[in-house]
């Protein structure tokens, strides 16, 4: 099993298991964990990111299996963001899975994009010689500069200065196959987006849903709507909340 930093909080039946995107932490979950009450809550570093071990090689369903044992088999919602929403539905059959929340999931991929993630995926880490240099990077990596300060697990210290906690590696997981996951599954799924994530469309969203699989949009938010506006993605949680 990876070993994996994970957050915690609540005590609540069902259990929230949050999941962050790619280069970020659990950490980004805060304002959303602030608002969720006695809910009982875990939120992973996703392996290769943060405090969280690495894995040899990087499959959306390696990284599920690796974040599978925080399932609570008597009540859990999935909510994920982007990469970590894929991951949430290679979860969603998983026992005690009431529903996942997919968030600002990017489900409709180029030849010419994928080649970019697969470069990526072959790059060394960047040191640089400070860890300001190294946390501006990690935000704009994960799309949050601007949004937040610091993302004090995103970055580490290492031999001549400090790089980012992130596996590049991580990149390499390859098309998510979106509509193939949410056909084979029978449990409740929502797909939401903010309204000015560039990353994804409402179209391209409806186009991947089922019948009974709701698509949103939020108003007023980009991609990282979870950090942006927690309250209006706590509004689709079916926790009691």
């Amino acid at each position: 099993m990876t070993e994996l930093r994970v957050l915690r909080g609540g005590e609540q039946r069902p259990l929230v298991l949050l999941l962050h995107g790619l280069g970020a932490t659990a950490d980004v979950w805060a304002g959303l964990t602030a608002l969720l009450g006695d809910t009982s809550w875990a939120a992973p570093d996703l392996p290769g990111h943060g405090r969280s071990a690495p894995l040899d090689s990087y499959t959306f369903a390696r990284v599920a299996d690796s974040v599978a044992h925080l399932v609570d088999p008597g009540g859990t919602v999935v909510v994920g963001h982007s990469f970590g929403g894929v991951v949430g539905l290679h979860l969603a059959d998983l026992p005690g899975v009431r529903a996942v929340v997919g968030l600002g999931i990017k489900v409709a991929w180029t030849d010419e994009e994928l080649g970019r993630a697969a470069t990526l995926a072959g790059k060394e880490a960047v040191v640089f010689p400070a860890r300001e240099q190294a946390m501006a990077r990690c935000l704009k990596v994960a799309g949050l500069d601007g949004l937040v300060s610091d993302l004090d697990a995103g970055v580490a210290e290492t031999d001549g200065g400090w790089r980012l906690a992130l596996d590049n590696r991580a990149f390499g997981v390859g098309e998510p196959g979106v509509a193939g996951l949410i056909a084979a599954t029978g449990t409740p799924v929502v797909l939401a987006r903010g309204e000015h994530d560039s990353m994804v469309s409402d179209a391209q969203l409806r186009g991947v849903a089922r019948a009974t699989c709701a698509t949103v949009s939020l108003p007023g938010l980009g991609h990282n709507a979870h950090v942006e506006g927690p309250t209006a993605l706590l509004s689709l949680l079916p926790t009691g909340q």
